[in-house]
C-alpha cells in the first residue's frame, strides 16, 4: 500500500450516495484511497442479512433509533452506541439510523455476501 498525500478531507454532502445492501452509502474514505482502512456513512431502514468473509466492521450510530441482529442475537441501536462486527458475524440493521462504519481492512464492498 501507498499513501501519495499525508492525509485526506472529504466532505460527506460531496459524496453521491447509492443504494447498497445496508442502504443508502456514502464512501468517504475508499479503498482506492490506499487507507488502512474504508470509513463509510450509512443511512440504514431495512439492511439485509450479509456476512464480510476477510472484513471487520465498527458502527457508531450518529443518529437514529433501530435493532440489529448478530448471528442469533438482537440488539438495540440509538444515537452514540458502538458496535464492533468481527468477520464472520452475520449481520443486518434496521429501524431509522445513520450510522458512521469503520471497515478493517479495506476492500468490503469486494467481500460482501448477502444471505437474503
Amino acid at each position: 500500500m501507498s499513501i501519495t498525500t499525508s492525509f485526506l478531507r472529504r466532505d460527506a454532502l460531496d459524496v453521491k450516495p447509492w443504494t447498497e445492501t445496508c442502504g443508502q452509502i456514502r464512501p468517504l474514505i475508499e479503498e482506492k484511497d490506499g487507507a488502512a482502512a474504508e470509513v463509510h456513512h450509512l443511512e440504514i431502514t431495512n439492511a439485509k442479512l450479509h456476512y464480510h468473509a476477510h472484513t471487520d466492521e465498527v458502527y457508531y450510530v450518529l443518529d437514529g433509533e433501530g435493532r440489529m441482529k448478530l448471528d442469533n442475537e438482537e440488539i438495540e441501536l440509538r444515537k452514540d452506541v458502538t458496535v464492533y462486527v468481527p468477520r464472520g458475524v452475520k449481520h443486518k440493521a434496521w429501524g431509522n439510523l445513520k450510522v458512521l462504519v469503520v471497515c478493517i481492512p479495506g476492500g468490503v464492498l469486494h467481500d460482501v455476501h448477502e444471505l437474503e
